[in-house]
């Protein structure tokens, strides 16, 4: 979701408006997934790199945040909407770490659509740590190093219970992936979009499924 700040300073107004438009394209595109049809959204609202920012867009950023978490997540709730994070949400400070805690649980049994915020994520780190983790089991002697593969890899990532993405989204004209799920995108359709994110909407996200339905995806093999 790119483009906030060059979004608000176009307009001449501080980082925090565009941010705050941003939030409302998020409750858009939900609203909008939830009519298409749509089970999984994951939304990378705040990279591990994004802790570069200065103090005060951080700061803005998290109380924006917490803000959404606290007066949202009830009409999220009432859509059945299940909130999931991945990341290393333990980064942030107390208050919005209990907010996200509180936001999981009300949730936790909806079904209409998973939405997973990437807060403090980093796809390489992800992979990292699973690595870790298979490693650690290994010599602990919980499993053979030869029964480490790509499914056993798969099963250690934040993502396990999830499906991979079909489709990638970026806004705001940039042409890459900014280490967003890594390995989880290895076969998914990616679209990349001008507009800038605040206003990105209903159109632009039926836009982007309407390409996609257009793809033909051989997954490596030979068109049918």
């Amino acid at each position: 979701m790119d483009g906030n700040g060059r979004w608000a300073r176009a307009r001449r107004l501080p980082v925090i408006a565009g941010h705050r438009k941003g939030a409302e394209s998020v409750q858009e595109c939900v609203r909008a997934a939830i009519r298409q049809g749509v089970r999984y959204l994951t939304l990378y609202a705040f990279s591990s790199e994004n802790w570069r920012r200065s103090t005060k867009e951080v700061g803005d950023l998290t109380s924006l945040l917490r803000f959404y978490l606290r007066h949202k997540i009830n009409e999220l709730h009432a859509q059945g909407v299940r909130l999931r994070i991945i990341g290393e949400p333990e980064r942030f400070e107390g208050p919005l770490r209990e907010e996200l805690r509180r936001a999981e649980s009300l949730t936790l049994h909806n079904t209409t659509l998973t939405l997973t915020l990437a807060l403090s994520y980093g796809g390489r780190a992800e992979i990292v740590q699973a690595a870790r983790r298979l490693a650690e089991d290994a010599v602990a002697g919980r499993i053979a190093v030869d029964d480490i593969n790509e499914s056993t890899l798969h099963n250690a990532l934040q993502t396990a219970d999830m499906p991979d993405p079909d489709l990638v989204i970026r806004t705001s004209g940039e042409s890459r992936l900014s280490n967003f799920l890594l390995w989880q995108s290895a076969y998914a359709e990616l679209i990349f979009m001008d507009v800038l994110w605040p206003d990105f909407g209903e159109a632009e996200f039926l836009e982007a499924l309407s390409r996609f339905a257009g793809r033909q995806r051989r997954f490596g093999g030979r068109p049918a």
